[in-house]
């Protein structure tokens, strides 16, 4: 009997070892389980990596701006496009382009010299090869332009040109000869009025350089002659609005004595017509610059006796000439191209063809 329950006690023993043994086996079975998980990034390493592999993707632009640059690139900087003449400048930049193989690229001052100084660094770190300005103060970039100009970059005035001994900081100027409009706007207003006359002028932006040589043609053709200047004053842009508050003072303080008006642009002409006509001043006769609409409906209402107009489609296509042939390692006949003008009155209106700015 013993004997029987020794042995069923050893069976017994022998059983419960069995099922420790499976009991404990199973973290055994399971370990492939968890180390599934810990081997899961390495597995996904290969996917991690996937920006590193992506790196020359991002560098392509990089390797690419050689190619963009061998299209010509030609940036307009402009001081404002809330300016007309600007706004029409580059409708022509647009159209222009494509016949030259030109990439162009707008830049708006918005009447402050340090947007057009960021436009010229940004031209230099994009590789441009070509920039055309209409700054608003010229003086202003001449540091940015002589740094564009070391860099290989042309250097092209627009409807402006860089103040006097600063002209080598660019290539070359296409534009209307501003001095000449105001000695057009002296000799007509002489030829309407042999016996004298007195006139004020409002001047365009104070500083810009179609101001001051606009002004400077008109003053030394007068000079001498039975005109006299009763005022002058520049406006501080070229705005329309500028305009009208100039000649509302010029209309308190002269009244009747006031003849004539020679505004240099067409918009701020329509600013000094709006306040003569306030002040029921209709019969003075006004001169204006541009060759705009505007001016164009001033002279066939009656309102403006003569606009002088400049072409921008072909200053646009003188400017392209231009960098066409300095591309190409050509010399220029001249670093100055000059527009001709249109003297628009009511009697040769019809003789051009309608402004499309």
């Amino acid at each position: 009997m013993k004997k029987l329950i020794a042995l069923l006690l050893a069976l017994v023993m022998v059983l419960a070892l069995a099922a420790c043994g499976a009991k404990t086996e199973e973290p055994a079975a399971e370990e492939p389980a968890a180390e599934a998980p810990a081997e899961e990034p390495a597995a996904e390493e290969p996917a991690a990596e996937e920006p590193a592999a992506e790196e020359p993707a991002a560098e392509e632009p990089a390797a690419e701006e050689p190619a963009a640059a061998g299209e010509i690139k030609v940036a307009f900087i402009t001081q404002s496009l809330t300016n007309a003449s600007q706004a029409y400048a580059w409708s022509q930049f647009q159209k222009y382009a494509p016949e030259y193989g030109f990439t162009v690229t707008l830049f708006d001052e918005d009447y402050d010299a340090q947007n057009g100084v960021a436009a010229i660094g940004t031209c230099i770190a994009q590789g441009y090869t070509a920039i055309c300005i209409n700054p608003t103060d010229p003086s202003a970039l001449v540091p940015s332009l002589m740094e564009a100009q070391e860099k290989g970059i042309i250097i092209g005035m627009y409807s402006s040109e860089l103040p006097e001994g600063m002209t080598q900081y660019r290539d070359f100027m296409c534009g209307t000869d501003d001095v000449m409009c105001g000695e057009v706007a002296a000799q007509t207003l002489m030829e309407a009025f042999p016996d004298g006359c007195n006139v004020v002028e409002v001047g365009g932006q104070s500083g810009h350089s179609a101001q001051i040589k606009r002004h400077d043609g008109f003053v030394s053709t007068i000079e001498g002659s039975n005109i006299t200047m009763l005022d002058s004053k520049d406006c501080a842009a070229w705005a329309s609005e500028d305009a009208m508050a100039i000649m509302e003072d010029f209309i308190s303080l002269y009244g009747d004595e006031i003849d004539a008006v020679y505004c240099h642009w067409d918009v701020g002409a329509t600013g000094c017509i709006e306040a003569l006509k306030n002040a029921g001043m209709n019969d003075v006769y006004v001169i204006g610059v541009d060759g705009c609409s505007v001016g164009y409906d001033q002279v066939i209402e009656g309102s403006q006796a003569l606009c002088i107009g400049q072409s921008f489609s072909q200053m646009t296509q003188d400017a392209f000439d231009c960098i066409t042939k300095l591309v190409n390692g050509e010399t220029l006949e001249s670093d100055v191209v000059w527009t001709a003008l249109d003297i628009v009155t009511a009697e040769t209106v019809n003789n051009f063809p309608y402004p499309e700015w």
